[in-house]
């Protein structure tokens, strides 16, 4: 067992992870020498063993809770960003803005906005966060010149680590200068896009040399297309104000319009903020067809259907996604509006509008905000999704292998929502039809599905799920070991069916358990392991079972021989018929395999009538089924007999062998 001293280091440990402190103080809990006498030394060298093995999971959960925390930091920044760009009307407030959340986004150093003069043909810096050179804040470049200009002429993003050295890049003596006097090196740029149309650029800059992660890049991609949308309102919304003041005789046509703008502000902020309130795609989908009157059906990049609303709405074609996604733009294709839904250049699925044949531009615009709304969902579902895979499979990983202390993991799993002191049963998946990525995949729904557990291991689908019977709540009462509970082989055979509905391929399952605490799953996976490999030898592919359904076969491969409920199994009906009645159809049984399964011998072994014998092999035939003298089942048969004789032999107790 641990020494005390090293209990108080593991306790520190979990110290340092509730008070989230920096990385470098867990090193500080590794043990310092380990010195003593032999019998010390040894336990100083477990204990060291243990505290380091331990310090390694404690960094690793902390660096997965760190990029958690900063994941969900950037998305609460990005959703203050649409909250802030839907409350702003003028135009440079609404730059401003967006400077200044790109700079809290990404926290880099500088953060500066461009936008492109159509009739100069080249870009203008406009405004900047973070800048201390006045020459940098006035800088101009042409078209295909510096970074900038080339996002502003190919409408892509272009990163680079060290911009004074990236020859990728048209340098020109002012542009460089203006670089150099800001001290910048690190510059990511991607465009201001409306439509195919580029209005400008959004770039994020270090002043030290380093590596943009796409994750970044989709980041400021998804604030510049929110941008974009709030700098063209501004810019309406400023032309209307204008036209109300010089153009009277329009006045009726502006009012209109000014209509149109505000009922699609109020649908933006009505949709912005049902994100922040933890709203999901079905209730985007549902708010956006009551504005805009029409069947609303959402999709992801695979073309599953995430959620519909309204009446009669219609699968997009591949076609019209295809349009869309290239233009930026929502396309009208066959009655039915779709737009992509994109996070910068990434697909993440579609949305599709029908019963609206006339949408209106600011309808329009409106439609293809509900876009941009579905991506940030999608992002965060995807982020928190990954996160929760990830613990989850590494905690299924610590507990099939006894890598952490039992009551750590108990913790851990309680985090998750995993009750370990309740028994659960171990199920090893394979299939030679569906990829394992498909079967992974669905293995994780039905374990978050049933508060289990699921994940890779040694190159396994191994899933982890409270052992229940069908159609009742799970079986409660911790005990050590093997857990009391409903045998895991019909869960095996249901989930096997199951998966072979979902994913249109044969699926094996070998199942073990159920267990209870910790300790027990290691053997369970072994089980599990060995039942797969024992159905798939036995030309059983797309089966699931148990060891204990394979009969005397499944004896000889479980770690803990259950002889007693082997003959309980094979033979239970004969014995509980002998107890009741008192009679002896087991030894008429025995004498009948013992004469080479004659009726006529063993009624001479047995002295006894020829009839009598036959009368009561009938009656064992309609105990045990009418295959009992097939070979394999007599075998088992056979099997059972010689393994109640020999422990009668031995004085079993009067309830060794009792149904």
């Amino acid at each position: 067992m641990p020494t005390t001293d090293a209990l108080l280091r593991l306790r520190n440990l979990l110290d340092l992870l509730d008070q989230g402190a920096p990385a470098e103080a867990f090193q500080g809990s590794a043990p310092s020498d380990a010195g003593g006498t032999a019998e010390g030394g040894a336990a100083s060298a477990a204990d060291a063993a243990l505290i380091a093995d331990a310090t390694r999971v404690a960094l690793r959960i902390h660096r997965t809770l760190g990029q958690h925390r900063r994941r969900e930091a950037e998305l609460a920044a990005l959703f203050d960003t649409a909250g802030d760009l839907a409350r702003l009307r003028e135009p440079d407030a609404v730059l401003k803005a967006i400077v200044h959340r790109a700079k809290l986004l990404l926290g880099t150093d500088v953060t500066y906005l461009s936008l492109n003069d159509e009739e100069a043909g080249d870009t203008y810096m406009r405004v900047t966060d973070g800048s201390v050179s006045a020459a940098f804040q006035r800088v101009r470049l042409g078209m295909g010149e510096g970074l900038g200009g080339l996002v502003a002429e190919t409408a892509r993003p272009y990163s680079t680590g060290d911009y004074r050295d990236d020859r990728r890049f048209r340098h020109t003596r002012v542009i460089d200068g203006a670089v150099a006097e800001e001290g910048l090196r690190a510059i990511l740029g991607v465009p201001l896009r409306l439509g195919t149309r580029v209005i400008g650029v959004l770039y994020a800059a270090d002043r030290t040399a380093r590596t943009f992660t796409p994750d970044e890049v989709a980041l400021l991609s998804s604030l510049a297309d929110h941008a974009a949308i709030a700098i063209d309102g501004a810019r309406l919304l400023d032309e209307t104000r204008t036209a109300l003041v010089d153009l009277n005789a329009a006045s009726r046509t502006i009012e209109a319009h000014s209509e149109a703008m505000r009922r699609a502000e109020d649908a933006h902020d009505r949709l912005t903020d049902l994100v922040l309130r933890g709203g999901d795609v079905t209730d985007v989908a549902t708010a956006i067809g009551t504005v805009l009157q029409g069947g609303t059906l959402v999709h992801d990049a695979e073309g599953a259907e995430l959620a519909r609303a309204g009446t009669d709405p219609r699968p997009p074609s591949a076609q019209a996604v295809a349009a869309s996604r290239a233009g930026g733009r929502a396309v009208f294709v066959r009655g039915t509006w779709v737009c992509a839904v994109l996070a910068g250049h990434e697909l993440l699925g579609s949305i599709a509008l029908t019963g609206r044949a006339d949408l209106d531009d600011a309808d329009r615009r409106l439609f293809e905000r509900a876009s941009l709304v579905t991506a940030l969902l999608l992002l965060l579902r995807r982020s928190v999704a990954e996160t929760e895979d990830r613990i989850r499979g590494e905690l299924l990983g610590d507990l099939l292998t006894r890598a952490a202390d039992p009551a750590g993991l108990s913790a851990r799993a309680r985090r998750l929502g995993v009750n370990l002191g309740h028994p659960h049963a171990v199920f090893v998946l394979h299939s030679g039809a569906v990829p394992r990525p498909r079967l992974l995949a669905a293995a994780a729904r039905l374990a978050q599905a049933r508060k289990g557990l699921a994940g890779l291991h040694h190159e396994d689908v191994v899933l982890v799920c409270p052992a229940e019977a069908p159609g009742n709540g799970s079986v409660s009462g911790p005990a050590p070991g093997p857990a009391p509970g409903p045998a895991p082989g019909p869960a095996a055979a249901s989930l096997a069916s199951e998966l072979r509905q979902s994913l249109a391929g044969s699926v094996t399952v070998g199942a073990a358990g159920p267990v209870t605490g910790p300790a027990g799953f290691a053997d369970a996976y072994a089980e599990a392991r060995r039942c797969r490999t024992a159905l798939c030898a036995l030309g059983r592919e797309g089966t699931g079972a148990a060891l204990h359904d394979l009969g005397f076969l499944g004896v000889l491969l479980g770690d803990q021989t259950d002889l007693g409920g082997y003959v309980r199994q094979t033979l239970g009906p004969v014995l509980a018929y002998d107890a009741k009645r008192g009679t002896d159809l087991v030894h008429t049984l025995r004498a009948y395999f013992e004469t080479g399964a004659s009726q006529s011998r063993a009624a001479e072994a047995l002295h006894l009538h020829v009839n009598t014998v036959v009368q009561r092999l009938d009656r064992i035939g309609s105990l045990l089924g009418r295959d009992w003298q097939r070979p394999e089942r007599a075998l088992e048969l056979q099997l059972a007999l010689r393994i109640h004789q020999v422990n009668r032999h031995d004085g079993p107790g009067p309830d060794d062998f009792a149904p």
